[in-house]
Formats: C-alpha cells, sequence, structure tokens
C-alpha cells in the first residue's frame, strides 16, 4: 500500500491540473481573462490551495492553458507564408486568426498581453508576429497588400474581432467571417468588393457597458512592417 501511495499522488496531481486548464479555458472564453480565479476553481471543483498549487499566478494559469491555440496562430502564420501566393496567404491569416480569436474572447487577451514571464508563449506570439510582417512584406511587393500596412494594424483588427457582440457563439463567428472579409478588402491595394459572408445576428451592448482597452507591450509591434 505505501509504495502505491506516491503515484497515486501524482495521478491524482495531474488529473487536478487537467481538471484545472479545462475550466479556465471554459471560464477564460465566457468571461475573459478578467474572471476571478475563485471562478476556475470553483468550475474545477478543486480549492483555491490546489489551484494556486498548480498556477501560482493567472499569468502562468493563462499561458498554459491557452499554449494550443498560440501554437495554432503560429501554425496559420506558417502556412500563409508557405503561400506561394502572398496575397491569397495574407488572406488566410486573417481569415483564420480572426475565427480562432472569435472563438475564445480569452484567448484574444491572452495573445495581446506580453506575459513577459511566460516565456514560452511569449516567444511563440513574437514568432507569430514575425512571420505575418514576412508575409505581409512580400504581399506588398507583389503589389496586392496596400503599402502603408503596419502589423499594428493587424493588433487593431484582433482588437475589434474581439468586440463583436453576438446572439449566440455560431453567431459570433459568422459576424468574425464578414468582418474578416471588409478588412481583406480595405487592406488589398486594388480592392475588388468581392460579394461577402452572410451578415450575422448581432446582440446590442447593454447599456452602461464601459469596454476596457486591452495592453500589449509598447513598442514589440510597431514599425515591424514598415
Amino acid at each position: 500500500m505505501t509504495g502505491r501511495l506516491p503515484h497515486t499522488l501524482r495521478s491524482d496531481a495531474r488529473d487536478n491540473r487537467e481538471l484545472i486548464l479545462d475550466a479556465a479555458r471554459a471560464v477564460f472564453a465566457a468571461e475573459g481573462l478578467n474572471a476571478p480565479m475563485r471562478e476556475v476553481a470553483r468550475r474545477a471543483g478543486v480549492g483555491p490551495a490546489t489551484l494556486y498549487r498548480h498556477f501560482p499566478t493567472k499569468e502562468a494559469l493563462a499561458a498554459e492553458a491557452f499554449r494550443e491555440q498560440m501554437g495554432a496562430c503560429l501554425t496559420i502564420a506558417e502556412e500563409g507564408l508557405a503561400d506561394p501566393d502572398p496575397w491569397r496567404g495574407f488572406r488566410l491569416v486573417i481569415e483564420r486568426i480572426c475565427e480562432l480569436h472569435a472563438h475564445d474572447r480569452g484567448f484574444t487577451t491572452a495573445f495581446m498581453t506580453a506575459f513577459p514571464n511566460a516565456m514560452d508563449f511569449a516567444a511563440v506570439r513574437e514568432e507569430t508576429l514575425r512571420t505575418i510582417a514576412e508575409l505581409a512584406r512580400r504581399a506588398k511587393d507583389a503589389g496586392a497588400l496596400r503599402p502603408d500596412f503596419v502589423l499594428d494594424d493587424l493588433i487593431l483588427l484582433i482588437m475589434a474581432n474581439c468586440g463583436i457582440q453576438a446572439a449566440s457563439p455560431a453567431a459570433r463567428v459568422a459576424a468574425s467571417r464578414r468582418f474578416a472579409a471588409l478588412a481583406i478588402q480595405a487592406l488589398q491595394a486594388s480592392p475588388r468588393h468581392a460579394p461577402l459572408p452572410p451578415a450575422a445576428r448581432l446582440a446590442p451592448v447593454p447599456p452602461h457597458t464601459t469596454v476596457r482597452p486591452t495592453r500589449h507591450h509598447p513598442g514589440t509591434l510597431a514599425g515591424k512592417t514598415s
């Protein structure tokens, strides 16, 4: 019995960790990163002490919870860069990144935050932005992307996409697709005004709602594609 006890404790710890991460993804997706840690613990069915033993800070929890989505962002950027047609690749990146962020408001906030202490997360984020910057440069050289585009314009798109209020998650994704199409037309050097995706049913913003701006590290984005 005593020989199996350490293994049992390790197994329980792994189970708790996965419960916490699943709960964090659900809570952050619904409420964003402003959701309290105690709500994550409640959703996971663990005590606050257990939560903080695994993840001492909300930054550490969010970085681990959204590691998969951050990797997906990098994959999208790399697939766009690999396309022999840089404008087609750029459109793919805008469309898929907007849709990815539309699924999860918490991930948008995590992406926009530098997380300087979460080195792996920050490194993948910076690699994603560098890859998109290179793709944008190629699309400009091909005469397809407007020459005054800078990487901060992508950040503006992500922030605006995050602000979509819709009647359901499916409607939010549909609205995001339409928004991405509008953005792509605005960014094209010679817009052709292709047909937009169908409009989605949007939810009105409740009265007295305060929209808080999302911060990102100053100086990490500006001028990378100029």
